[in-house]
């Protein structure tokens, strides 16, 4: 069954480019996360991704949010990535892709008439609650960090509107 915008985000723990393992739960803690799941390290869309968030980073940290990039890459290859570009956030390594394959963007992909398992570029913005508020699947990198960021700042105002209103 595919994850939808409500449903309880699939808790998970992996190693992380800034070392130890990093779960879904300390992530949230009164913040809302920015995951994005990528192909590959230190490829051109995946690069340019990753620097529009490292770009926008401050501006997501004010509006209470954190970024965490995931792929299927070893930690090693996420702490070459990470320093060549200077991601201000964890890259976890999802190994054997048992993240990617709970958030359902582990899918058979295909190119030059040969199929294969990867990532297909998704983006999931989680509440504090740990519920899905948004689903990016199939990402166009192009103006894509500035749009979550957008969108993020509408929901965060809708809350505050309706925390206002109840009072």
């Amino acid at each position: 069954m595919a994850l939808k915008e409500g449903d309880k985000a699939p808790p998970f723990t992996l190693p992380s480019s800034e070392g130890g393992n990093v779960s879904l739960e300390a992530l949230r803690k009164e913040r809302w996360v920015v995951l994005y799941f990528y192909p590959k390290d230190d490829t051109p869309g995946c690069t340019k991704e990753s620097c529009d968030f490292r770009d926008l980073n401050k501006r997501f940290e004010q509006a209470g949010a954190v970024i965490v990039g995931i792929s299927p890459d070893g930690l090693s290859s996420h702490q070459k990535f990470a320093a060549k570009f200077t991601l201000p956030f964890p890259l976890l390594s999802d190994e054997g892709s048992k993240v990617a394959t709970a958030y359902g963007v582990w899918k058979e992909k295909s190119m030059y008439g040969r199929t294969y398992m990867g990532i297909e570029r998704t983006t999931f913005l989680i509440r504090p609650d740990g519920r899905l508020a948004r689903l990016y699947p199939k990402v166009k990198v192009d103006g894509h960090a500035e749009a979550l960021f957008a969108d993020l700042t509408a929901l965060r105002q809708n809350k505050s509107a309706s925390a206002k209103s109840v009072r």
